[in-house]
């Protein structure tokens, strides 16, 4: 799991892995979700991946987006 930059500095998400078509992010809470192309949409998921990248958003896009879109709950 690659560490979240969080360069906002009020993110609920610690890290986060990215897939060749889905992202798990790991939220300060320590529970995993599996977003997939499949369950949030192919631009969703590029979104989700380019946010993550730069440290900066992806809180924000799951809250508004993408939030009950997830393929399973891994932890």
């Amino acid at each position: 799991m690659e560490r979240y930059k969080n360069l906002g500095g009020n993110s609920n998400i610690y890290g986060y892995e990215i897939g060749q078509d889905s992202i798990s992010v790991q939220f300060n809470d320590g529970s995993v979700y599996l977003y997939t192309s499949q369950s949030a949409g192919n631009l969703n998921i590029s979104n989700m991946q380019r946010l993550a990248i730069s440290g900066h958003g992806l809180n924000s896009f799951i809250n508004t987006n993408t939030r009950k879109r997830y393929a399973r709950k891994l932890l």
